[in-house]
């Protein structure tokens, strides 16, 4: 316990899913952790819930996520550790097939989203000579896979945005890193598998589809991404950690 005694911490994309069980991990060590997310009522509950904070926040307009940074300032007095989590994965479709539409939804949310949240907090952070940054990108990012090409591109330069800033800023005290989680067991892969034509099958082909068997469980995303944003990671930065049960080594 105590391992984030005292520090201020943002997750975007916190009211529910990955997002929401990294900010109960980072409380349940002594963090105040500011929810930020589109969904008002799960935010709310959640900042509630952890005993922290809530502003609405749209990642894909800067003036929201230049907001959010102000607002836990103002409220906290400086900002520590900021998560960078919000996302989607858009529609499935091979490149040539896929709409501008949904290419320009993703990428608004998944790559602006996270250079929009880098953009306002590296400000404060040199200016406090402190700071942490983690960003969620996936496995996808790492190994390509057909039919999402606009998520798994977002997710590569969140991997590449990520090495970037952490050598831009690593003289003035502060960390950039990146999580490349597969696919999560979250509530919301839960109700995709539950409604595809063939839930085992489909439930199956995730257990099976990493080295070590079964789904990356939300817990082992928070615990590493806890690990990443403490004091134990002091001179860990530019990295993008697979948690994946060894997805990416084949």
């Amino acid at each position: 316990m105590g391992r984030l005694e005292d520090k201020i911490a943002i997750v975007t994309g916190a009211a529910s899913g990955l997002g929401k069980a990294c900010a109960a991990r980072f409380a349940s060590e002594g963090a105040r952790v500011v929810i930020a997310d589109v969904q008002d009522d799960a935010g709310k509950a959640m900042a509630d819930e952890i005993g922290g904070l809530f502003v609405h926040t749209d990642v894909s307009v800067p003036e929201e996520v230049e907001n959010m940074i102000h607002f836990t300032v103002d409220s906290c007095g400086r900002l520590d550790i900021l998560m960078n989590n919000a996302g989607v994965d858009g529609e499935g479709g091979i490149t040539g097939e896929s709409s501008i539409e949904n290419w320009r939804r993703v990428m608004s949310i998944n790559i602006d989203g996270v250079y929009f949240g880098m953009k306002y907090a590296l400000p404060v952070m040199v200016e406090q000579r402190s700071g942490v940054i983690l960003n969620t990108a996936s496995t996808v990012g790492c190994n390509a896979i057909p039919g999402l090409p606009a998520y798994t591109a977002s997710k590569a330069g969140v991997i590449q945005l990520s090495k970037t800033a952490a050598i831009e800023y690593a003289d003035k005290h502060i960390r950039v890193n990146a999580i490349c989680p597969a696919v999560v067991d979250t509530p919301l892969v839960r109700a995709l598998i539950d409604a595809s034509p063939d839930p085992e099958a489909v439930r199956r082909g995730f257990e099976t589809m990493n080295p070590m068997p079964g789904m990356v469980t939300a817990d082992a995303v928070a615990n590493a991404a806890l690990f990443l944003v403490s004091d134990e990671a002091a001179f860990i930065t530019a990295v993008a950690l697979p948690i994946d049960g060894g997805y990416t080594a084949r």
